[in-house]
């Protein structure tokens, strides 16, 4: 059947599994905009407020499906608008198509309107990109596009189409869904050396990240630690994947992990690395994380083995590959003295967050959020103190239930995710934490929500300030708050009104439930306004370029 470049980019969408695509129409993509309008019943399009919205969007349904997000925009700042998107979901591993407009091909390289090189602005933030040349290679473009976002390390790739090649005709040929490859370089005396270190250690700790949660290994982490009675301990964004009232849970471990967890690290024999690469808030100084450890190190990916920690055995494969062949043949074990030593760590350094006021604390809002939602929901956290207080106080028990930015940390991240999650777990009870800060990057995304009536509780996290940038000025920087004050003057309850959301406020702790009574009655987004106060800071703490024995602790 022949068709338009516009025509074979919509079907070949949907013919790789494409069912929902966010995005912003323009100069350069009004040809796939019309194709599109015919196919608006086989494939979903939501308009937001502003490009970076949607790629954050297309962002979030990748993570709380696992499937391939797929954003769309024009030609120019419409391109360049997806790059903080785009290298977002490239630093936490997130399968993602960016298909971005052009000027005809006859016109690049001319600086025309709304001209730019978006395939060399994100060569260094996407797996490929690709400038299509000629509509005859469209379709095999798109198809090679799914398969090495999902192959692999998943990540995003863009997909840059000219003018005149979505108004070019040719014969299209249905293809078959994408097949992702996942190449291993491990043997099997590989699986049995791991299993021998594993046997043979006294103190083992598992150190999981996302990477656990991308290949669907949950389970097999969890047999692992039962099965040899190994503590397990997890990056930010490997929370969710074992549950957090596991008994050999320990939390997260890093910079603002559990004191419990950087312990363990520190003490343990041997050290196996799932799915994780020891990012500088994890091992915060070099050569001082698990320092009396060997280190088995498993990831798909062979450009982490050894790039931050010393690796005594690398497996490189498809963790739950991986992991389901080391069940098979690791010894049973209990290792007594070790979960004795970690329970000791736990009673001395456990405490009970303060409680001695009627002031509004962060994880007393938590906890309650927690209380009325939890067991179905999706957390979206922005970038700043709140997100380590989620993190922290969250008791998240099941994979892809915490969306957030890890690696680039993107201020403004949520609201747009929020969108995406929504749209791609109707079934889940979504909410945000978010800081006044973030908020104020990407508010204009609540008139999405508002338009699709998207049942989103958005928590504003205000102290009138940039949390985490203050904290450590107050730590490190003799209190000199340099450009960190807002004190923006925005009524968030009338900023929500106005856009057509409901607004709640909560001052103090006896608000909490009388207005989340009213919030998550909502039909449609609330944003509720949360004052809490500023010196509020984000404990324990490791220092950059320091170990857990220079945590703090009050």
């Amino acid at each position: 059947m022949k068709m338009t470049g516009a025509e074979i980019l919509i079907e070949t969408l949907i013919e790789q599994g494409t069912d929902t695509i966010f995005g912003y129409p323009g100069g350069a993509v009004l040809n796939i905009y019309d194709a599109l309008y015919d196919r608006r019943d086989r494939v979903r399009h939501y308009l937001t407020a502003h490009e970076q919205g949607a790629c954050h969007a297309a962002d979030g349904y990748a993570r709380a499906t696992g499937k391939t997000g797929v954003v769309m925009a024009t030609s120019g700042p419409g391109a360049t608008n997806l790059v903080t998107g785009i290298a977002t979901a490239f630093m936490d591993s997130v399968p993602l198509i960016a298909v971005t407009g052009n000027v005809a091909k006859e016109l690049i390289g001319r600086d025309s309107f709304q001209e730019v090189f978006i395939t060399g602005i994100t060569m260094p933030i996407t797996k490929h990109n690709f400038l299509v040349r000629s509509v005859e290679e469209l379709a095999g473009i798109i198809r090679d596009a799914f398969r090495i976002a999902n192959s692999g390390r998943p990540g995003p790739v863009l997909i840059d189409i000219p003018k005149d090649v979505t108004i070019s005709s040719c014969e299209f040929k249905p293809g078959p869904r994408f097949q992702a490859a996942y190449k291993s370089m491990y043997t099997q005396e590989t699986i049995e050396r791991a299993a021998e270190m594993i046997n043979q250690s006294e103190r083992p700790l598992i150190y999981f990240g996302g990477g656990v949660i991308s290949s669907g290994a949950s389970e097999q982490v969890l047999r692992l630690s039962e099965t040899a009675g190994i503590p397990v301990c997890s990056s930010m964004m490997g929370l969710g994947a074992v549950p957090a009232d596991y008994p050999l849970n320990l939390g997260m471990v890093g910079m603002h992990g559990t004191v419990t967890a950087s312990k363990a690290a520190s003490e343990c024999d041997l050290l196996i690395a799932v799915g994780a690469r020891f990012s500088d808030r994890v091992a915060t100084k070099a050569g001082g994380f698990a320092p009396k450890a060997k280190c088995i190190h498993i990831d798909i990916d062979p450009a982490e083995i050894g790039k931050n920690v010393r690796v005594d055995l690398e497996v490189i494969g498809d963790v739950k590959d991986v992991l389901s062949k080391l069940n098979g043949i690791v010894a049973k074990a209990e290792h007594k003295a070790w979960t004795q030593y970690i329970n000791d760590w736990r009673k001395k350094y456990q405490r009970a967050p303060k409680e001695d006021s009627d002031a509004l604390r962060p994880w007393s809002l938590i906890t309650a959020v927690r209380e009325r939602v939890g067991g179905n929901e999706i957390i979206v956290a922005d970038v700043g103190q709140h997100q380590m207080w989620v993190a922290q106080h969250y008791p998240f028990s099941t994979p892809r239930s915490f969306l957030t930015s890890g690696g680039l940390g993107t201020m403004g991240y949520s609201l747009g995710a929020s969108i995406g999650a929504t749209v791609a777990r109707p079934d889940k009870r979504v909410v945000v934490f978010v800081g006044d800060g973030g908020f104020h990057m990407n508010l204009n995304e609540l008139c999405t929500l508002v338009t699709y009536n998207l049942p989103v509780t958005i928590f504003v996290m205000n102290n009138s300030v940039l949390g985490m940038v203050r904290q450590w000025q107050s730590l490190f920087y003799k209190k000199r708050y340099s450009c960190t004050t807002l004190d923006r003057q925005t009524d968030y309850v009338k900023l929500a009104e106005a856009f057509g959301a409901r607004g709640y406020r909560i001052e103090s702790k006896k608000d909490i439930d009388s207005v989340l009574d009213q919030a998550f009655s909502c039909k449609g987004p609330c944003v509720v306004d949360c004052r809490i106060d500023r010196d509020e800071k984000v404990i324990p703490m490791i220092p950059s370029g320091k170990t857990v024995d220079d945590i703090i602790l009050e």
